[in-house]
């Protein structure tokens, strides 16, 4: 019950749920663990009907969509993909805390670097539904909001969380952000030399 109020909290009172969200005793289970396995399937089922079934144009042309074999290694990839660079963005929070003076023991900090890299991350893999109708616009149009969201939601919660103050917090909500980007490439980066291996898309004729 807590994890859902503090997931609908984000979006209704986004001040308020990181306020609760630090004061409560959170493991690593409770927070990345129960919620981001089953987040991160949004985005990655509503991707394999939509690019098997539904399929995509651009402009006026001819609708293009993956065989069921294609799109499910992909969308496995991407799945863990999701899943890997959650659990680091946590990670990299709770070391650079100790550089910005986050108070609180490690052990704590830890907990709410994941938290923040959870339920900022949400917004994203919510967004992911769009995917059931992969139209580029539109696409482009849902990510977009939802990456502001995310951001938003940074920079609002690392003074909360890590007990710093907004200055600090401003600086160290940058470098998250940066490092979030540079995931986002390392991510892409991977995709282009797995495909070039032989393990790209396959269209349907």
């Amino acid at each position: 019950m807590a994890m859902l109020q503090n997931a609908l909290g984000i979006f209704t009172n986004s001040g308020r749920a990181w306020q609760r969200i630090r004061n409560e005793k959170n493991s690593l289970l409770k927070i990345y663990w129960a919620q981001v396995p089953l987040l991160a399937l949004i985005p990655a089922i509503c991707a394999y009907f939509g690019v098997t079934y539904q399929g995509w144009s651009i402009g006026s042309g001819a609708v293009v969509k993956l065989t069921p074999e294609s799109a499910l290694l992909l969308c496995v990839c991407a799945y863990f993909a999701e899943l890997i660079a959650i659990y680091i963005l946590g990670r990299y929070i709770n070391w650079m805390g100790k550089t910005f003076g986050a108070e609180g023991e490690a052990h704590q900090r830890r907990h709410e670097g994941t938290a923040l890299a959870v339920y900022s991350a949400m917004p994203m893999m919510l967004a992911g539904v769009v995917l059931l109708w992969p139209q580029l616009w539109l696409v482009a149009g849902v990510f977009i909001v939802a990456a502001c969201y995310s951001t938003y939601l940074i920079y609002e919660g690392i003074p909360i969380l890590m007990n710093i103050p907004k200055e600090r917090a401003f600086v160290f909500a940058s470098s998250v952000m940066t490092v979030g980007l540079v995931l986002a490439v390392v991510v892409m980066v991977t995709t282009v030399i797995v495909w070039s291996s032989g393990m790209g898309p396959v269209y349907v004729n």
